[in-house]
């Protein structure tokens, strides 16, 4: 499924292995920081969350005018996402709580998506890696379920960090992976 991945010609395979390393060091710092202040990574995802939301809701404002001044659905639409949008911004707090229980389904997926990758990959060298962030990922949501919504003020921050310095790593490997040249017999 992902051979693609490794079908590259040298040039673009070298041109991949380098900006997988840069982006892979880029996430294992913002991973390690958000592992070290949870609280601190807790309300940057939070925010970033609320601010999406709002220019969510400012695009479908300006669609709605620019499409169908009279639709209200649409105006309804762009006045939910832009007051949940402010109203994360601007209470926080709940909004990690909510965000929360988004992040422990994202890790359930997350884990999905990492073993069907890991096996789709399984008869190139690195396969199993992939395995072991889905392993990880999956042991994150069932934590952070388990300790929902109390937790959520830390356990948000820090899982992440967790899970950016996992795909950091991941990006790392790969890209020494593709740096070194791919041998299909080199499992």
């Amino acid at each position: 499924m992902l051979s693609y991945l490794f079908e590259f010609d040298e040039e673009t395979q070298k041109k991949v292995s380098k900006h997988a390393t840069v982006a892979g060091l880029i996430f294992i710092i913002l991973g390690f920081g958000g592992m070290l202040y949870p609280q601190i990574m807790s309300i940057v995802t939070v925010f970033f969350v609320g601010w999406l939301l709002a220019l969510g809701g400012f695009a479908a404002g300006y669609f709605t005018w620019m499409t169908a001044r009279n639709d209200w659905l649409g105006w309804l639409k762009a006045f939910a996402l832009t007051a949940t949008g402010f109203f994360i911004i601007f209470l926080p707090l709940p909004g990690v709580a909510a965000v929360g229980l988004l992040l422990a389904f994202y890790f359930l997926l997350d884990a999905f998506s990492n073993a069907a990758i890991g096996l789709s990959m399984k008869p190139y060298k690195g396969w199993w890696i992939w395995l072991i962030n889905a392993f990880f990922s999956f042991i994150l949501a069932v934590v952070f379920i388990i300790g929902w919504p109390f937790s959520a003020m830390w356990l948000v921050g820090f899982f992440v960090g967790i899970s950016l310095f996992l795909d950091g790593f991941i990006l790392l490997f790969m890209g020494s992976y593709l740096k070194n040249g791919t041998n299909q017999n080199n499992r």
